[in-house]
């Protein structure tokens, strides 16, 4: 565990916990444009008494769309979810798909997404699209850690230089900005606040992410009080450039900007992140940075409770129905995880009983669906037998049919989700599903 085992008491000061105060937004006035986009609060979650909780549903208003929340984001990482057709997205039940700036910079380029009319015009996707800032990607690929950072682990020394074994360094941060290598070629690339908003505002996204720095659960508390004021910085300086470049752009429609809150496992930078943040004109706000997995829980609850009741949320990064229901309960609106297609192409989908290994020998002759009972595609259409065969005889179409079953497993079970807390039936629909998928029983169904 890190320095601090338990939560901070919010009240102490700041010369005791090490963060510095809250400091007054030098941009409080909001954009007209602004009035484009739009969150309103649906049915608030009940706590066991009745009282209201954290939790709730609510409607995202997009030029491209509404988007119904609580709801999963399905990540379309450079314009495309891995494997999966953009109509496939839309018939499994997705309202929305989020597109990575990092790696869309790099290739094709964004000014060739923005000649092509934004993102959603350049992948055929009609709905709302995300683009997160790039600045996980900068952070993560330029520490050698390629698809993820490593968020368990406390401190150590050296944390705040960490670098996986065996690798350089490709990413370096300074007050204005990250001076990065390209993870394709090597080349040298420069992304600061205003190159980030100039990237996103080509690319086009209906939500757009401001850009951070990204820090790890083995940086320590100095490094991390540092970084969460220079991300302060970066988010009023992502502000102003986002006002001029809406516009500069102003034929075009209108693209919400999210603060993003860092602060790792302290509560108390947290919370000051969050009123930071939550002062200045966004139109949402992402949780991201380092969190152990225990107490995802607890950190959403923190931001819940200080960011404005009106805006959205959007926690950066799950998909397992575990975190899903506590995100939920502790009022995140929307997420995102690569995790669903991710897990596809290793053979992996998903049941109410579980995850399971298609690749396994009792799956040759298994003439079911991947799910009893499933709607999806893959599941009407296909047998285990058949699409263990593809996995095996290294035919890509196997990654296809998976990845379309798990994206609509935890698409509709957010909508599950979202439908029971209006009909007051979450607390049950948790525990059932839980037990039976955490049950670590052997896959029932089949032979």
């Amino acid at each position: 565990m890190p320095e601090t085992d338990s939560p901070l008491d919010v009240t102490t000061t700041a010369s005791a916990t090490g963060a510095p105060p809250s400091a007054p937004s030098t941009v409080a006035e909001p954009h007209p444009r602004q009035s484009a986009f739009g969150f309103d609060v649906g049915t608030r979650l009940k706590n066991a008494d009745g009282s209201p909780s954290l939790g709730r549903t609510g409607t995202i208003r997009t030029p491209h769309g509404d988007i119904r929340t609580p709801a999963f984001i399905a990540v379309g990482t450079k314009a495309t979810v891995k494997a999966v057709l953009p109509e496939a997205v839309s018939d499994l039940g997705a309202q929305a798909v989020l597109a990575n700036a990092y790696h869309l910079y790099l290739q094709p380029g964004a000014e060739i997404l923005d000649a092509a009319g934004g993102l959603g015009a350049f992948m055929n996707w009609p709905g709302p699209t995300f683009t997160d800032s790039g600045g996980f990607q900068v952070m993560s690929l330029g520490s050698g850690f390629k698809k993820v950072i490593d968020m368990q682990g406390s401190t150590a020394a050296g944390g705040d230089d960490q670098v996986a074994p065996g690798k350089e360094r490709l990413a370096n941060v300074d007050e204005d900005g990250v001076w990065f290598k390209s993870h394709l070629n090597g080349d040298r690339h420069r992304f600061s606040p205003e190159i980030s908003m100039g990237v996103q505002h080509q690319i086009g996204a209906d939500i757009m992410f401001a850009f951070d720095e990204l820090t790890t659960l083995h940086n320590s508390r100095g490094y991390q009080v540092e970084s969460l004021e220079r991300t302060r910085r970066w988010a009023e300086r992502c502000i102003i450039e986002h006002f001029r470049l809406t516009d500069e752009r102003e034929p075009k429609p209108y693209q919400a900007l999210f603060g993003v809150i860092q602060g790792a496992q302290y509560e108390d930078l947290r919370r000051k992140a969050c009123r930071d943040l939550g002062d200045m004109p966004f139109d949402g706000f992402g949780i991201g940075g380092a969190l152990e997995k225990e107490n995802l829980g607890t950190i959403v609850g923190w931001c819940s409770e200080e960011l404005p009741e009106d805006k959205p949320r959007h926690l950066l990064g799950i998909s397992e129905p575990d975190d899903i229901f506590t995100a939920i309960e502790n009022g995140a609106d929307t997420f995102d995880c690569v995790s669903p297609t991710r897990v596809a192409r290793n053979s992996a989908f998903y049941t109410a009983n579980g995850r399971f290994n298609l690749s396994g020998r009792r799956y040759r002759a298994d003439f079911t669906p991947l799910q009893d009972g499933c709607s999806c595609y893959t599941c009407t259409h296909y047998t285990r037998a058949y699409i263990h065969h593809l996995f095996k005889a290294k035919e890509l179409v196997s990654h296809t049919l998976i990845s379309i079953h798990n994206e609509y497993f935890v698409v509709s079970l957010v909508d599950r989700a979202r439908e029971a807390i209006e009909n007051g039936t979450f607390a049950d629909l948790k525990a059932s599903t839980l037990a039976a998928y955490y049950a670590g029983a052997p896959d029932p169904q089949g032979l």
